[in-house]
């Protein structure tokens, strides 16, 4: 059966890093995939809370007022490029004309300044994760490491895009994948 160039791209779906990955921002990562083609990768790292950092107090800090009822959520490191910039994760219930990429069915990407007053207001999205920063590959990288067995693909899940359990994500991602973690091994290779 032929597969369409489509098939093989991952915007959509979660990438698992495995067992004695050779960079350490990306040990046990579970990261979203928001963007992928021939030229490019994008992602948010799922499982990367910013010690210390919540929504309210990075919205505060950016000017934005906070409503009372304003969402509570720790801010993510979403990855190691753009560190400074803040990627919004969130349900197609918002969309910014300015900045909403739709990145799969019901989930979009905002970087818009407007996504923060709605964040802060408490009003759509109805589901939200607020990163700082990406994971990003330039053409056929990505690529390449799957090749190389350093990242696991699995299908997306509320629990672990906008659960707050970030310490068993990881875990909870292999588990998807009917996987669990102490059967696998650190060295990559293969069969």
């Amino acid at each position: 059966m032929a597969t369409s160039p489509e098939s093989e791209f991952l915007a959509g779906r979660l990438l698992i890093a495995m067992p004695g990955i050779d960079d350490d921002r990306f040990e046990r990562a579970v990261i979203y995939v928001c963007a992928h083609d021939e030229q490019h990768a994008m992602g948010i790292t799922l499982n990367r809370p910013v010690d210390g950092l919540s929504m309210p107090d990075l919205l505060a800090k950016l000017g934005v007022t906070v409503g009372e009822n304003s969402r509570d959520d720790i801010v993510l490191m979403g990855g190691p490029v753009e560190r400074e910039r803040g990627f919004v994760l969130h349900t197609d219930d918002y969309a910014s004309p300015a900045g909403t990429l739709p990145v799969a069915e019901g989930l979009s990407l905002t970087t818009s300044r407007e996504v923060l007053a709605a964040l802060a207001a408490d009003g759509p999205p109805r589901k939200a994760v607020l990163a700082l920063g990406y994971a990003g590959w330039a053409a056929g990288q990505l690529e390449q490491e799957m090749r190389q067995n350093i990242w696991l693909v699995g299908n997306p899940d509320p629990s672990l895009i906008f659960g707050d359990d970030h310490e068993h994500k990881w875990s909870m991602a292999l588990a998807g994948l009917g996987i669990s973690a102490d059967h696998l091994s650190s060295q990559a290779g293969r069969a």
